[in-house]
């Protein structure tokens, strides 16, 4: 399935690795498990929703800060 290229962690730092592999691991059984349709790529999709917002996630500076906490 085309969406599988953007759920790739292996460029990311080791901190956001970790962050986004476990959804890397789901949409490829995902993939491999659930019949081919308009559901499973629905259900792909919005885990890659998700996996962004957990990155991001990571990535977040509270407005009132300069710097990302810890």
């Amino acid at each position: 399935m085309y969406l599988l290229q953007f759920f790739k962690y292996d460029h990311l730092p080791e901190k956001l690795q970790a962050v986004s592999k476990p959804f890397c691991e789901l949409a490829h059984y995902l993939v491999e498990t659930l019949p081919q349709n308009p559901e499973t790529t629905t259900a792909v999709r919005k885990l890659l929703e998700a996996k962004d917002c957990a990155v991001r996630a990571n990535l977040f500076w509270p407005k009132d800060t300069d710097k990302k906490e810890s």
